[in-house]
């Protein structure tokens, strides 16, 4: 009797040694991908099934680049739930607010500006096309950086800093570096917003198709994996230095596996000397290999 009584407890261990011992191995394979790159390269992933973290240089000081318009977009259906913002309501966008000189679907679908355009569609062509100047946009319409930094904050999300608007980032190329996360704390949110921590059930299925609906990055995290795999992210990707030098490469997201398992993934490659092709490559390789892990069965 004191046999069975005590062989959940054995099974509980063996498991979680099994568990560690893959995630070790997924780990030395993550490395072996990273290691020579003349790049600091930063990953996180959190498995929702099984609960398996992992993290690899989990240091706050990666930029976000474009990334943090994933928290921008939860700041601003924030308000959507508190009754503040409504997804259909219409947002003069003058002509003023479309600048040149920066990534903008939005300016070259409308040059002219001085537009009434949805809510809804400003957060599409801020997450899904990572128009900059809709990310401004609605920055103001949330009150600005620090009202979305507060916001994520009281998330309880750690080691992120939202500081400068995309217009700020552009003024000059070291304002790359004041908006800063960890991978971890980049999953963590993903993390919070999958098990609908944060926002309503209709804005988390909103904002979950125009993370699914992205169209930048297709060569990152989706890059090597399966035409069928959803995958709900959101990339960033600096501009060089004279020097030649890259702030940022990156690409989060939650991947959705046959079967029902998921599981949120960061990958950020910081102060790259690697061409762009290569960056994209450190991104797909490292998707790749933890779509494998989860995806064989063990």
């Amino acid at each position: 009797m004191k046999f069975f009584k005590i062989l959940p407890v054995i099974l509980a261990l063996f498991f979680g040694a099994n568990l560690l011992a893959q995630t070790h191995r997924l780990k030395t394979q993550l490395r072996e991908i990273i290691k020579d790159k003349k790049a600091t390269v930063g990953i996180a992933v959190y498995n929702f099934t099984t609960k398996d973290t992992l993290t690899i240089n989990n240091t706050p000081d990666f930029p976000t680049m474009s990334v943090y318009k994933f928290h921008v977009a939860l700041a601003i259906l924030h308000q959507v739930d508190k009754g503040k913002l409504q997804l259909d309501q219409d947002i003069f966008v003058k002509k003023s607010e479309l600048l040149e000189n920066t990534h903008s679907p939005l300016r070259e679908n409308y040059p002219y500006g001085n537009i009434n355009i949805k809510l809804s569609e400003l957060i599409h062509y801020m997450v899904s096309l990572s128009d900059n100047n809709a990310c401004d946009i609605l920055f103001r319409l949330a009150g600005g950086t620090k009202q979305v930094d507060r916001y994520i904050r009281n998330l309880k999300i750690k080691n992120t800093k939202i500081a400068a608007t995309e217009e700020q980032m552009h003024q000059n190329w070291e304002n790359q570096y004041l908006n800063t996360t960890s991978p971890f704390a980049a999953v963590q949110l993903l993390q919070q917003f999958y098990q609908m921590k944060i926002l309503s059930a209709s804005s988390y299925d909103y904002l979950l198709n125009v993370m699914l609906s992205t169209q930048t990055g297709p060569d990152k995290i989706k890059g090597l994996l399966p035409k069928d795999i959803l995958v709900a992210h959101k990339t960033g990707s600096s501009f060089r230095s004279k020097e030649g030098l890259k702030a940022a490469e990156n690409d989060i997201g939650i991947v959705f596996l046959p079967g029902g398992q998921t599981y949120a993934i960061a990958v950020f490659v910081k102060n790259s000397m690697e061409d762009d092709i290569t960056n994209n490559a450190i991104i797909a390789r490292v998707s790749k290999a933890v779509f494998d892990h989860y995806s064989i069965k063990k």
